[in-house]
């Protein structure tokens, strides 16, 4: 009688999951201070934002991210926002420059929001806007710089 074994073969590669530096929290709840969030977007090259127009930003978003190191200081954001149907997006994915662990702390947060979205989202395609430092990060989780030449604009409103 013959055995038959039948081979497993992903559908993807999936990386193993990354993980934080001992001390450094990752959290969902209760967004950051604004001022906090400020001062976060402001260190990584970001624009001033009026207050009001970022508590409305958290306010329109489905969820959020945050990572804080041991001293409890915010080094990591993301936020996602979406039409629920079709399609989502991560806004302000940001590493604190000053953060010796910068580059895990944007690859956490970028697993960690990925994955939420497939969950919570399957189907929906994804989109974000991400600074130069991220894109290690981002090659790491499947993403494509430029897949066929496409390229994406936007448009800053002031």
């Amino acid at each position: 009688m013959k055995t038959i074994q039948s081979l497993l073969i992903p559908f993807r590669n999936q990386p193993s999951p990354p993980a934080l530096p001992e001390g450094y929290g990752l959290e969902s709840g209760d967004p950051p201070a604004t001022a906090e969030l400020q001062g976060l977007l402001l260190a990584c090259g970001d624009p001033p934002r009026q207050p009001e127009r970022l508590v409305l930003a958290l306010k329109r978003s489905i969820w959020h991210l945050s990572v804080r190191n041991p001293a409890g200081e915010l080094v990591g954001f993301v936020r996602a926002t979406s039409d629920l149907a079709l399609n989502a997006n991560l806004w302000n994915l940001s590493g604190h420059p000053g953060d010796p662990h910068r580059d895990q702390v944007v690859l956490v947060l970028v697993h960690t929001a990925l994955n939420r979205l497939r969950r919570e989202l399957p189907g929906c395609s994804i989109s974000l806007s991400a600074p130069p430092e991220a894109v290690k990060a981002l090659a790491q989780q499947g993403f494509v710089v430029d897949p066929g030449g496409i390229r994406a604009m936007g448009l800053g409103l002031s």
